[in-house]
């Protein structure tokens, strides 16, 4: 099957590679791109860094590498790694289950310093918030949409069912409804109805819903792994068992 991953790069690369591994094609056309803000981060002493994507990272470079640090996934946690943090702890989940992690390992009244998009949700500041936590909200980087819709996903779309998509990934509420606008704006609404919607949680589906557009798929779990468990079995050998020559 042919899948449409529209989530912004460097994570798009990386699916692509998962995608082709479970023996499907792979169609890389971002929708949204990952700009810095170039907003320096909040004065202050800091008791611990959170960061809700790993978008944020890279914006973090003036950021003490041993303040400790809360990484809402496993990715996010080794781009930190990477970056060289050394104190990390991973909640495995999403918002709710940050706020949770902070709230079992440092005491109430503590300083945080989030580093999240402009584009964010009240969670995990909310929770953090109620449980008496201080938390400074830094606006690290941007998700800006594209102008248009990348040409390699317009015209897969209108080859159709001889060699367009059959379904599409999405990762975030924003890069669901940018292409959908896109698709819209280039004339193409039909054709991106017709595909088969993977989302990575209900919030991104509910994206799609302000199109009147249903999810074929939603995950259990707001992860990669969970979201690619919901594809079918492809009818294609992967790479790894293909047979030499």
């Amino acid at each position: 099957m042919r899948i449409w991953v529209s989530r912004p790069e460097p994570g798009a690369a990386r699916t692509a590679r998962r995608l082709e591994a479970l023996g499907h094609a792979a169609l890389v056309a971002p929708v949204l791109r990952i700009v810095p803000t170039g907003a320096p981060p909040p004065q202050g002493g800091f008791d611990g860094l959170i960061l809700t994507s790993g978008n944020a990272v890279p914006a973090t470079e003036g950021v003490p590498r041993d303040l400790p640090v809360f990484a809402v996934g496993a990715r996010t946690a080794e781009r930190a790694r990477r970056a060289g943090f050394s104190q990390i702890r991973c909640a495995e989940g999403d918002a709710v289950d940050l706020a949770a992690l902070v709230t079992k390992t440092l005491r109430p009244g503590s300083s945080l310093l989030h580093a999240a998009g402009e584009d964010r949700k009240a969670e995990p500041t909310a929770s953090l918030a109620a449980a008496g936590f201080s938390v400074a909200v830094w606006s690290a980087y941007a998700a800006r949409a594209e102008g248009a819709l990348p040409e390699v996903a317009a015209r897969a779309l209108r080859d159709g069912e001889s060699a367009g998509p059959a379904a599409v990934l999405h990762f975030s509420r924003r890069s669901a409804r940018a292409a959908a606008e896109l698709c819209r704006e280039a004339g193409l609404m039909g054709a991106f109805r017709a595909l088969n919607h993977y989302c990575l949680s209900p919030d991104v589906a509910a994206g799609l819903a302000e199109f009147g557009l249903a999810a074929h798929f939603v995950a259990t779990r707001p992860s990669e792994d969970a979201l690619l468990a919901g594809l079918p079995p492809s009818d294609r050998p992967s790479p790894a068992r293909q047979a030499p020559g």
